[in-house]
């Protein structure tokens, strides 16, 4: 490991698209991911529609070869919550393991997270993983993450060499 790992953080919120609240999510992740070997190379927020997640999210892994794109937001149960439908409708492979380690992970601090539906895959070298819409939960899941996404990344990249050591 040592290569940077350029991430992608997109706040998914029709308020905060519309100018009416400010974004308090997707800093929360930037800060959680602060220093190396991560680098904040994109960040966006765009409104809980399912066309435009999918083409930001498209666009950032084909064009922009992004290694690591955190969401924020739309993972509820609110009629306009449809992250995770957006993702898979873009991800090539499917990583359920990630949701469901930061559903173990994130239940030890509050039963409200097994209400999050977020997905994780890969489209392309591009891993892509759905974290809750509030800046705590944002945060938490972006933290107990850093220290497996520089390995996720090399995997993608095909650079990885072995597993590991904890």
């Amino acid at each position: 490991m040592g290569d940077l790992v350029r991430v992608g953080v997109l706040t998914i919120s029709d308020r905060c698209a519309a100018g009416e609240q400010e974004d308090v999510s997707g800093p929360a992740i930037k800060n959680a991911l602060a220093g190396d070997p991560f680098v904040i190379a994109l960040y966006a927020v765009v409104p809980d529609d399912r066309k435009q997640i999918s083409d930001t999210l498209k666009r950032w892994c084909d064009d922009l070869q992004i290694d690591i794109i955190l969401t924020t937001g739309g993972t509820g149960f609110a009629e306009r919550d449809v992250t995770p439908e957006a993702t898979r409708k873009v991800i090539e492979r499917d990583a359920p393991n990630i949701s469901q380690y930061l559903l173990i992970e994130s239940v030890k601090k509050s039963p409200f997270a097994a209400l999050s539906r977020g997905a994780a895959g890969a489209r392309g070298r591009t891993l892509i993983v759905n974290l809750p819409g509030s800046p705590t939960g944002a945060g938490e899941c972006a933290t107990i993450l850093k220290p497996i996404l520089p390995h996720a990344a090399e995997i993608l990249r095909g650079t990885a060499a072995g597993h590991p050591t904890v």
